[in-house]
This record gives C-alpha cells, sequence and structure tokens, in this order.
C-alpha cells in the first residue's frame, strides 16, 4: 500500500471531525476568548479552516517562509466563509495526497523564519506532524471553547456530552 493510500482514511476521519465541529460555530461567538493570551473563537476557527490548505502547500512547495511576509492569516466574518475554505483545502488537500507518490512523500520540506530554518524533515513528517496533528490540536482546543460557550460539541473519536449516540 502506498503512503498516499494509507494516509488517506485518516485524512477524511479527521477533515469530517473538524468539519461538524466548525459548522456549529457562529459569528456571534467569534469574538469570545477563553483568556487574554488565548485566540478568539473566531480566529482558531479560521486558523482551522485553513490548515487543511498546508497539505497541498507541504507537496506541492520545498518550504514556508514566515520571513517573506507572504502569510497572511485568514480570518472568516461568516460560518459560510469558515466552511467554503475549509471546504476547498480539504478537497485540495486531499488531491495532493492522491496525486503524491512515496518519492514524494520522502522529498524534505522546511519550515523557516528568514535565516532561521525552524524546522526541515521529509514531506511525510510535515503532513503528519504539522498539519494533521495541528489540526488535531487546535480542533481539541476548539471543542473546549465550544463547550464553555454553550455549543454543543460534536463526537469526535467517541460519544461527547453532546452526542452520546454516535
Amino acid at each position: 500500500m502506498s503512503i498516499s493510500q494509507s494516509l488517506l482514511p485518516e485524512y477524511d476521519h479527521e477533515m469530517a471531525s473538524t468539519r461538524r465541529a466548525l459548522e456549529r460555530i457562529t459569528p456571534d461567538k467569534f469574538g469570545w476568548t477563553p483568556h487574554e493570551k488565548s485566540m478568539s473563537l473566531g480566529r482558531l476557527a479560521s486558523h482551522l479552516a485553513e490548515l487543511p490548505g498546508w497539505v497541498k502547500m507541504t507537496l506541492t512547495t520545498d518550504e514556508l517562509d514566515f520571513g517573506n511576509g507572504g502569510y497572511k492569516p485568514f480570518i472568516a466574518e461568516t460560518t459560510e466563509q469558515l466552511l467554503e475554505l475549509f471546504d476547498k483545502n480539504v478537497a485540495e488537500g486531499r488531491a495532493a495526497i492522491e496525486a503524491s507518490s512515496d518519492e514524494d512523500f520522502a522529498k524534505p520540506w522546511a519550515l523557516r523564519n528568514g535565516d532561521h530554518v525552524i524546522f526541515k524533515m521529509p514531506r511525510a513528517g510535515v503532513l503528519r506532524g504539522f498539519t494533521l496533528s495541528h489540526v488535531i490540536h487546535h480542533r481539541g482546543q476548539l471543542t473546549v471553547y465550544m463547550r464553555l460557550t454553550g455549543i454543543p460539541v460534536p463526537s469526535i473519536y467517541g460519544p461527547s456530552a453532546d452526542e452520546p449516540n454516535m
């Protein structure tokens, strides 16, 4: 089995679970933050909508350099904007995974800030560690925000208090 074929079921599951969380976020909660050092709920949800786009970037480029000023965070104003970007990025990411050979996954990819290399590793490691785990991490944060603001939390890996019967 190829690397892409082994990754796609996990990718599909994680993206579907993330979408179920994002579709429950409403603009009236976008400004909420649990702490002054935390992202707002709207910024966190926007970041989750953009993260699947990093899958395609990882598989089709050699690096991301924050030092060149090319990265601008997405800030949604509506739930529809969140879902539109998320769905686009998920589809493009899935297509990039499907189109990648095992050799493509072995090529190095770097995250840098100008001359400072934050990390450099094979694309397979970046895809799993920097993109999928990044989504899972922030989705976990989002579900805590959801609980604290009264938004029903979807089941993800098993029942939630709001969805006890998966």
